[in-house]
Parts: structure tokens; sequence; C-alpha cells
């Protein structure tokens, strides 16, 4: 069973990537992809593999950024903050705020989004399987 999710998972990414994510493009211009894209160069960027750190952005702006996705940025940018908030990682949890309000979200969409998350807690906490 776990098997045929993780496939599913892996076929469900592979589908995700865009056709132009052949046309991978250099270090340099990658970091000021980024930097255009979400409004900072975070230090990991920097440490990334440079073999690698191009095609990962190329993913991820693929799936969160192409106007192809069902998800709009925004709703995509709360899920992600939401996610960040329970697990909680603070560099995340504040890049996906900033994002979320890059696109449009307001306070209390974010607040929303972060109560939202929180209904379910961690697995470690929880008393009973939903």
């Amino acid at each position: 069973m776990m098997i045929r999710i993780a496939a599913v998972a892996v076929l469900a990414f592979a589908a995700a990537l865009p056709a132009q994510a052949q046309n991978i493009p250099d270090v340099e211009n990658t970091d000021k992809d980024f930097e255009a894209t979400y409004g900072v160069l975070p230090g990991f960027m920097k440490v990334y593999p440079k073999t690698a750190i191009s095609g990962a952005w190329s993913l991820t702006k693929g799936l969160n950024y192409s106007p192809d996705k069902a998800l709009e940025p925004k709703v995509k940018a709360l899920i992600n903050l939401a996610v960040a908030a329970q697990i909680p990682f603070q560099y995340c949890t504040w890049i996906e705020t900033r994002l979320a309000k890059r696109h449009g979200a307001s306070e209390e969409e974010i607040a929303e989004a972060v109560a939202q998350a929180r209904l379910y807690p961690p697995l470690e906490h929880r008393t009973r399987v939903c």
C-alpha cells in the first residue's frame, strides 16, 4: 500500500513539472529570479549545491507559480504557511507569511490558515486518530 502511495506521489510530482523545466537557468539568474519572486534571497540559497539549485528552483517555481495550476499562488502560500506553522518551522512560517501577503492574503486569512492548522496537533500530541 505504501509503495502504491509513493508511486502515485512520484507520478503526480513529475506531472507537475513545467515543460520549460528543461531550459534550466544558470545560478546567477536563478538567484535573481528567486529574489524577484520571494522578495528576499535567503542564506541557504547561497550554500545550496550549484549543480542542483537551478533545477530545484525551476521545479518549485513551476509547481507554485505556473498559471495552469488548479490552485492560485495565494491559496498555495496559505497552505504552505499552515504546514510550516504546524511543524513548526520559524523560517518557513516567516517566508510563507510574506508570500501570502505578496499574493493578496489579508491578515485575517493568514491568522485563519494558522488557526486551521492548529486543529490537528502534531502526531506525537494526538490522543486519537481522525
